[in-house]
């Protein structure tokens, strides 16, 4: 029996307790999902659950009316994978109504019911009867997504990788060298297999970031989705390091690279059962194809450089995702290339306040650093371990793999001020 409902804020965004129990959720199959509720209470957490990006793949449809509007319904009508079902009823009566739909139901289709009792007796027999779960009302739509997703998800399959999506806030900003670098530090520091896939395949750089000339790559992939298997794709990955392989992009301008929205979606799929971590290096381009593969990353990474156009860039990418993942956190924030020489730049706080998110990085500008590790298709950390960014780079990794959170700095105050002149005068 479940009752895991989370307090909602007044304006009707997901609480925070909600989008941190959200994010451990595993995206549900292809399924048929029919809900038939009561109460505006139910029916609106549902809904927003049906709009989730873990539920993309599901097909969602709310009806008003209880089990006696299901038992109407079904008559006519074949029923779906999962019926969930929301009643007032007392015990007896709910049992009695449940007892005349199963007359209508197929034997494969599963069945969930909200109820109002808290009553342990009618969830022994609930479930005795062949009820998949009982949850009492109020309920939270992360009640409404575990609850089908652990009817609907094998607790034996392997774990779905994580996916993490990087991509500049304008042109040249830095951040598929950023991706790269950070992927080859997850890979090195926690010894966990990292896949990179390179998703400009007309201008990517990560071939030659890393030094590689795979024969084939993410071409083969998208041009050929009816084949992508977990085999097929292994065979198209080239070994970076020990624990890195990448997804190279062709890098060639011989054909024009028009997809469909869903063109990446079995790739990444497919690449999420082979690694415990991908990094999606998108290409600064807004089409149906990067919007829905930003729209399902778990986890989002802007870079950006201090400057106007950046900043109203990040502005439009903040609130268009807040708008497609609702029930997510706001993607990371890096600050790049700051203290160009002669270069009129936005302060930090004034780059970070209209998009209400603490940078989790700022990388100086340092071409002598960057420019000698790409023209030796070599990462940071290959170069120069001890230097500050590598130092930086490495706590993203941490952050972005969960292992740390992002620390705002302290301004200096008075105390820290007198302090250092106390040491200078030591």
């Amino acid at each position: 029996m479940t009752n895991l409902a989370y307090d909602s804020p007044v304006d009707g965004e997901p609480a925070e307790q909600e989008v941190a129990a959200m994010q451990a959720l595993r995206p549900v199959p292809r399924i048929s999902v029919q809900a038939f509720c009561e109460t505006d209470g139910v029916a609106q957490p549902i809904e927003r659950a049906g709009e989730d990006r873990r539920m993309s793949k599901a097909h969602l449809k709310v009806h008003m009316g209880g089990v006696a509007t299901a038992i109407e319904f079904y008559q006519s009508a074949p029923t779906p994978n999962l019926i969930v079902l929301e009643s007032r009823s007392e015990p007896r009566q709910l049992l009695e109504q449940l007892g005349q739909l199963a007359e209508y139901c197929d034997p494969s289709t599963k069945v969930v019911v909200i109820g109002h009792y808290n009553d342990v007796g009618l969830y022994r027999e609930l479930i005795r009867s062949g009820i998949s779960e009982y949850v009492v009302a109020p309920i939270s739509m992360a009640d409404v997504v575990s609850v089908i997703s652990t009817i609907f998800v094998d607790p034996d399959a392997d774990p779905i990788g994580r996916s993490i999506a990087f991509v500049g806030a304008k042109g040249g900003v830095g951040s598929s060298t950023i991706a790269h670098n950070v992927a080859w530090a997850m890979s090195t520091l926690f010894n966990s297999e990292v896949v990179v896939a390179d998703l400009d395949l007309a201008f990517g750089t990560a071939n030659i970031n890393f030094d590689q000339d795979p024969a084939q790559g993410i071409a083969e992939a998208v041009f050929s989705p009816e084949r992508i298997d977990e085999v097929y794709l292994d065979r198209l990955l080239a070994q970076c390091s020990e624990h890195l392989s990448l997804l190279s992009a062709p890098s060639t301008l011989e054909r024009v690279y028009d997809f469909d929205a869903d063109a990446f979606t079995q790739i990444i799929d497919t690449a999420q059962r082979s690694a415990p971590l991908l990094v999606l290096d998108v290409p600064h381009i807004w089409t149906g194809w990067t919007k829905a593969t930003l729209m399902k990353a778990d986890e989002i990474v802007i870079t950006a450089t201090p400057e106007l156009a950046n900043l109203r860039n990040t502005k439009n990418l903040v609130d268009m995702l807040k708008r497609l993942r609702p029930n997510d956190a706001p993607p990371k924030l890096i600050i790049n290339q700051t203290g160009v020489p002669k270069r009129p730049e936005i302060a930090s706080s004034d780059f970070s306040e209209p998009l209400g998110i603490t940078p989790m990085a700022m990388i100086p500008f340092d071409p002598a650093l960057f420019g000698n590790a790409t023209n030796n298709g070599r990462m940071l950390g290959e170069m120069d371990a001890a230097h500050s960014v590598v130092h930086t780079i490495n706590e993203m990794a941490h952050i972005l793999t969960g292992r740390s959170e992002i620390k705002a700095k302290k301004k200096a105050g008075l105390g820290d001020i007198l302090g250092k002149l106390k040491l200078k005068k030591n």
